[in-house]
């Protein structure tokens, strides 16, 4: 019998996670619609024609938001705003949404994301490549907090109707809790006042070998920069290879100009 706090023997996936490098552009779009899916969630639609030829093919691919502090007289000026890094959540030929969790009035991108007026412009740039996961996961384990529901839900999209999927999201509280479109149970953790990661790392600290969702699954963990540790250590207690996963921090507490690895 193996001790549930012990490493597994790594099976080798059939699937593989490739880096696929992509045009780098930068684009004009105005601000054309917005939906609260939660008290402190909410969705925001991005419009112009210069969308038009917009990819992300990967479920975890960055792109750079450009956040003007009002009208801005050209190009070079809406390039030298303010950025953070978003993951596009959907797309079309001339429309773009975005998902952003919003916790008070502190930075620059979710201020304007819950408060600019429609017609409001700023810049999107990339995503500049992407990771892409080829091949079938027999399991799929997805974790995070608020800033990965949009990943989470692209992973869990693409993932096979008859597929093992696990999917993790700690939030403040009920209240946060969003729908996913896919057909999967979401598991919420709510972590009250704690400090954002809190309840997410105490629970993959609790998992163990019998909790591996498959023989080689594919992982996506994705927080604060604290998860980071538990989620490696969590890695090696199911025997899954680093270059088979996704372990990151999205942001870290204190930094606002953090980025994300790619």
């Amino acid at each position: 019998m193996t001790d549930a706090n012990s490493t597994t023997t790594t099976t080798t996936p059939a699937f593989r996670l490739d880096t696929r490098w992509l045009d780098l552009r930068f684009r004009n779009v105005t601000l054309t619609a917005r939906e609260w899916l939660a008290p402190d969630y909410v969705r925001v639609r991005l419009s112009g024609p210069e969308l038009e030829g917009f990819d992300s093919p990967g479920a975890d691919d960055h792109m750079r938001l450009f956040f003007p502090g009002g009208p801005v007289a050209s190009v070079e000026e809406l390039r030298a705003s303010p950025s953070r890094e978003y993951t596009p959540l959907a797309w079309g030929a001339d429309w773009l949404d975005v998902e952003f969790a919003v916790h008070g009035d502190e930075g620059v991108a979710a201020p304007w994301a819950a408060k600019a007026d429609l017609g409001s412009r700023i810049g999107v740039g990339g995503p500049r490549g992407s990771m892409i996961l080829t091949g079938s996961p027999d399991g799929w384990f997805l974790a995070g907090d608020e800033t990965a529901i949009p990943a989470i839900k692209r992973f869990a999209a693409s993932a096979p109707a008859d597929a093992s999927v696990r999917v993790v999201v700690e939030v403040r509280s009920a209240s946060g809790e969003v729908e996913f479109d896919a057909p999967i149970d979401v598991e919420w953790l709510h972590r009250g006042d704690a400090p954002s990661g809190t309840a997410l790392i105490a629970f993959l600290e609790g998992l163990g070998v019998e909790d591996r969702p498959g023989d080689a699954p594919f992982v996506f963990i994705a927080a604060e920069q604290g998860v980071v540790k538990p989620g490696r250590a969590l890695l090696k207690r199911w025997g899954v290879d680093t270059g088979h996963a996704v372990v990151k921090g999205y942001w870290k507490r204190g930094e606002a100009e953090y980025h994300a690895p790619h």
